[in-house]
């Protein structure tokens, strides 16, 4: 988050405040293994207490909550107050002048006292004919910023960052999931269509690397290059059960590798810092850490374990090999065969055989060392509901209700369930949106009052399911056609018309077999992971598209 962005003044889960979400998470940190505990003792919670500074009732409320929920850090928060004793009396207008200027202001490495940051909150609100509070409750605020917050934006990523370890070596993991590392990489192999088997080029593999054990315990197969939506679907992957998934690739082996990460332990790759990621993470209790800048080898098990991979992916036909010396005379592209389908079919089967080899560094498989982690530390937490759980990780947006639903990128969205909030919608602020780039058809909408996501389609529900890079084709094609105004009706006549285009060319280019096997992945469910294999294992047409609900439970 920017200093430049206006304050956040909605509510809800991803509306709170910075201030107001690092509590949260800092009280899920001291809630959440009392939880999960049977018996808590009173010394337990009289430690609790003294870290939260509240009283120790309040502890036993909110492991009650944190019991009652579903392991999030929003199970914590508490119900909605009107105000009055006990309940916050400043407006949201207020409130926001107050967390805006704390934050552009007090966490700056110019290190301002609370006296001046007091003085300019009550200036901008005197502005802007609003009641300015009182120096006691901009302290109050201040008080309850995370302390690593503080530091890291007064005094500098250093002064924040806890030292992993001595001498530069990192910590043991004693346990699975404690550290997960995730990594992007292009593929060294050429892939065809579905259709006409042509070379459409290289994909991209997301992979997740369990430290402990060295089991990988998640993937994403896709054309589109790294983006936070990658990894979404990747932790998603690992924290789900995967046996739904191997059943429709038509695999009979194993893969029981599965559960919330601890901590996630990624590079400094903009995809890993995305807001979505970063609250997706802190909602759902996942750590985030970063290798330090300059000492690549912190990363280094995923990249050993990815590079394991692409040597044996070099063994495949229409590899490109590491480099052209290796690659000498030989046509990537002529000797191409394998579809993206095959391709993560095969990937899949490479990780169960993995998972059953001799690791060098382990002296046994990584199976047999997660098992014998799991016996010693019990079994990790599985999400039950991947679609509900990805959602917290699509990238996110902000819009205001309008009288028809929302307008978002010249399309409009429209349920029942909106007509409650477009009532009254001149009281309400922007919403909280989340939508996912490989198909525009429906977002997610955050409850204003809740904790909730409601799903919202197209209000013409005729429209086809297209994918982002597919809308903002047709919107630059209308502009290069002088249209000063692009409506929604026209939109999608040209996503039809680029669609016929590419479907019905005498001779494809790459570029046009590449848009059109992404659309195949639209309608089969690629980059959600039903994929099911050809018939009898042989090449054939494309399958048909499943229903949309079967692909998002994939």
């Amino acid at each position: 988050m920017t200093d430049e962005e206006p304050p956040i003044v909605e509510r809800g889960l991803l509306a709170m405040s910075d201030s107001e979400w690092d509590e949260a998470v800092r009280q899920a940190a001291v809630i959440a293994p009392l939880a999960a505990s049977d018996v808590v003792g009173r010394g337990a919670v009289n430690d609790a207490a003294t870290l939260l500074g509240v009283s120790h009732r309040q502890v036993y409320v909110l492991i009650d909550r944190y019991r009652r929920g579903t392991g999030r850090v929003t199970d914590l928060l508490p119900g909605r107050s009107g105000g009055g004793r006990g309940g916050g009396r400043l407006t949201p207008p207020v409130e926001a002048v107050i967390d805006g200027l704390i934050r552009k202001r007090y966490l700056k490495r110019q290190k301002l006292s609370l006296a001046v940051v007091h003085r300019d909150i009550v200036r901008a609100c005197t502005e802007e004919g609003l009641p300015a509070p009182s120096r006691s409750t901009v302290a109050r605020r201040v008080a309850e910023l995370h302390p690593t917050t503080v530091a890291r934006r007064r005094e500098g990523a250093d002064a924040a960052r806890p030292l992993p370890s001595a001498g530069g070596i990192v910590p043991e993991i004693s346990a699975p999931l404690e550290q997960v590392q995730i990594d992007h990489t292009v593929i060294d192999l050429v892939i065809v269509d579905e259709r006409d088997r042509q070379p459409v080029g290289r994909p991209y593999l997301t992979a997740a690397i369990d430290v402990y054990s060295r089991c990988l315990v998640g993937m994403v197969v896709t054309l589109e290059p790294p983006s936070a939506v990658s990894v979404g679907l990747c932790l998603a992957h690992v924290c789900s059960d995967k046996r739904p998934w191997l059943e429709g690739l038509g695999i009979g082996g194993d893969w029981p590798m599965s559960g919330k990460p601890r901590l996630l332990y990624l590079d400094n790759a903009s995809e890993f810092k995305s807001e979505a990621l970063r609250r997706g993470c802190e909602q759902h209790g996942i750590q985030l850490d970063y290798r330090p800048l300059g000492r690549p080898h912190y990363g280094g098990i995923v990249e050993r374990v990815i590079g394991t991979v692409m040597a044996q992916i070099h063994e495949l036909p229409g590899t490109t090999f590491s480099n052209p010396v290796e690659r000498r005379t030989y046509d990537s592209e002529k000797t191409a065969a394998l579809t993206l389908n095959e391709l993560e079919r095969w990937l899949a089967l490479a990780v169960v055989s993995y998972h059953g080899s001799i690791h060098s560094g382990l002296a046994q498989t990584p199976a047999a060392r997660w098992d014998q982690g799991i016996t010693e530390s019990g079994k990790p937490p599985v999400v039950t509901s991947p679609t509900a759980f990805l959602v917290d990780f699509l990238p996110v947006l902000r819009r205001k209700l309008g009288r028809t639903g929302f307008v978002i990128d010249h399309v409009h969205y429209f349920a029942n369930v909106l007509k409650p909030w477009i009532a009254r919608r001149d009281r309400l602020e922007r919403f909280v949106i989340r939508r996912d780039p490989r198909d525009i058809s429906r977002i997610w909408v955050l409850d204003p009052e809740g904790n909730n996501y409601v799903e919202v389609p197209y209000r013409t529900l005729s429209n086809p399911a297209v994918t982002l890079w597919e809308h903002r084709q047709a919107v630059a094609r209308l502009r290069e056609q002088g249209r000063a105004q692009v409506n929604e009706q026209e939109l999608f006549r040209m996503i039809g018309q680029m669609r016929e285009i590419a479907s019905t060319a005498q001779r494809d280019t790459r570029r046009s077999r590449r848009d059109r096997e992404r659309r195949s992945q639209l309608k089969s469910g690629h980059n959600l992971n039903v994929l099911k294999p050809p018939r009898d294992g042989m090449a054939g047409d494309s399958p048909p598209a499943a229903p949309f609900d079967d692909i998002e439970e994939w």
